[in-house]
């Protein structure tokens, strides 16, 4: 049988699939595409108005908005050097602590809770999510702040010789040291930042560990795993990709925290490396600050701070949402 032959017979086995949708299913997909596409819309014009208000600070900063660290649009530099500094570290001590809190929460609802707790710590975590920011920062500053400052001061004399946990000035055991140095500083607002960010990554974590292919958890048994050896060679492996996922949309949600964040922190115009030191400063909580008092080129600098802060949110995201489509987890699997 020739080629030619061979291929006509296997277009003619080939099963048509034709697109027989009804009314329902067209109203659907409109409605979805036209939902999308708002939304796509909506983020390209928020971008644009951000750009487009912050272009007479930018005109005027070029470069040095990147590398100055100080804030005085209207008598002097001004730059976002220090505030994004501070809003990434603020961002790394919240995903270190959210982690594995999220990851030990996901893998003990779907593995290890029995079914009448399950549907209990579901609805916990998920109205823990639901709690607005303000609460957050109000417990942090009047209970936390009071009941961690002591470990704050005991991993700073035990690990302050790594550069980030130093204290400038604070002698190791100094028992002169002031409570005082320690509050308002970035590991206080981190860890306040990882409770309302672990919710959100346990639940995308959540749902890939719950869909991790059955064959393959019964194949681990029969192979005389425990259910932790079970969970380490098929459930972690099939969520990686969430726990990428989770991790970075928590990120991105951290880095843009205002709120609770403005409630803690005691704002400082440089970069400060020291996390455990008093004082620190981010994006969203400059925004929040100064935006009542500044004047109009004022407020051009900080929609030019802004605007940075929307690219750093946008790439995370993005880069999240890449990680979770092509993991295995975000993919259909036999069960």
């Amino acid at each position: 049988m020739s080629s030619d032959t061979a291929d006509s017979a296997a277009r003619q086995l080939r099963r048509r699939i034709v697109d027989n949708a009804g009314t329902a299913d067209k109203v659907y997909r409109g409605v979805g595409r036209a939902g999308g596409s708002l939304v796509l819309v909506l983020m390209v014009l928020v971008g644009t108005f951000l750009v487009y208000r912050a272009w007479e600070a930018l005109s005027v900063a070029k470069f040095g908005f990147i590398t100055t660290e100080e804030w005085n649009p209207d008598g002097g530099g001004f730059g976002i050097a220090a505030v994004i500094v501070g809003t990434v570290l603020i961002a790394v001590v919240a995903i270190a602590v959210a982690v594995p809190l999220a990851m030990g929460t996901a893998l003990y609802i779907s593995e290890y809770a029995p079914r009448w707790l399950k549907r209990t710590l579901v609805a916990m975590v998920d109205l823990m999510a639901a709690v607005p920011s303000v609460v957050f920062g109000l417990w942090g500053v009047f209970f936390l702040q009071w009941k961690i400052i002591y470990l704050s001061r005991w991993i700073a004399d035990w690990f302050g010789w790594l550069p980030f946990l130093d204290v400038t000035g604070v002698a190791r055991h100094d028992p002169l040291a002031t409570v005082t140095t320690y509050t308002s500083s970035t590991f206080i607002a981190g860890v306040v930042v990882a409770l309302m960010v672990a919710p959100i990554a346990c639940s995308v974590m959540r749902e890939a560990f719950g869909l991790a292919p059955m064959g393959e958890r019964e194949g681990a048994y029969a192979l005389g795993a425990t259910r932790w050896g079970m969970i380490r060679s098929v459930v972690l492996p099939f969520g990686r990709g969430a726990v990428v996922g989770g991790t970075m949309l928590g990120l991105g949600r951290a880095l843009g925290e205002t709120i609770a964040v403005v409630m803690i922190i005691s704002p400082r115009f440089e970069i400060q490396p020291h996390i455990m030191e008093h004082g620190t400063s981010s994006v969203s909580s400059l925004i929040a600050l100064r935006y009542g008092e500044a004047s109009p080129f004022g407020i051009s600098a900080l929609m030019a701070a802004g605007v940075a802060l929307f690219v750093m949110t946008l790439i995370v995201n993005f880069v999240a949402a890449w990680v979770v489509s092509r993991s295995r987890s975000g993919a259909m699997s036999e069960v």
